[in-house]
């Protein structure tokens, strides 16, 4: 199968606030009231623990149907914690993203353990969110000239 390009465009709505269109949707990104936000949607790296959700959940379905496993549900519980010192540039000791993110996942299937775990290894090797979060990504990020 060839490459497939996703793509996604942002505008700034304030300096808390931003609105993403991905194809046909709209997700608004916005800070908690407490770090100046007008609490409008979920914050840059809420969001970010959402699409690895996503992705988990996406994959556990697939996995789970290539393995014969009958998923009757899935629940999926993240969390990671950051210190927004090096956010507020109040500190350059730690860096800026989570430190770590801890992942439970509780599905509802009659799946011995032994499946159980190799069910879940597949998931973390084929999620491509986690792959991204675990691996070095190349990003490269340009400025647009004014004309």
């Amino acid at each position: 199968m060839a490459d497939m390009k996703f793509r996604v465009k942002a505008n700034s709505e304030s300096a808390t606030k931003t609105v993403v269109k991905a194809r046909g949707f709209e997700l608004i990104i916005d800070e908690p009231s407490e770090l100046g936000g007008t609490n409008e949607g979920a914050n840059p790296v809420e969001f970010l623990l959402a699409a690895y959700c996503g992705c988990i959940n996406v994959m556990a379905h697939v996995i789970a149907n290539e393995m014969n496993i009958e998923l009757r549900s899935l629940k999926i519980k993240m969390a990671g914690e950051l210190n927004p010192e090096r956010l507020f540039g109040t500190s350059f000791e730690e860096r800026a993203g989570y430190k770590g993110i801890k992942v439970t996942i509780e599905p509802d299937c009659d799946a011995s353990n032994e499946e159980l775990a190799k069910w879940l290894e597949a998931i973390e090797d084929r999620c491509p969110v986690s792959d991204n979060i675990k691996n070095l990504t190349p990003v490269e990020l340009k400025l647009k000239q004014k004309k």
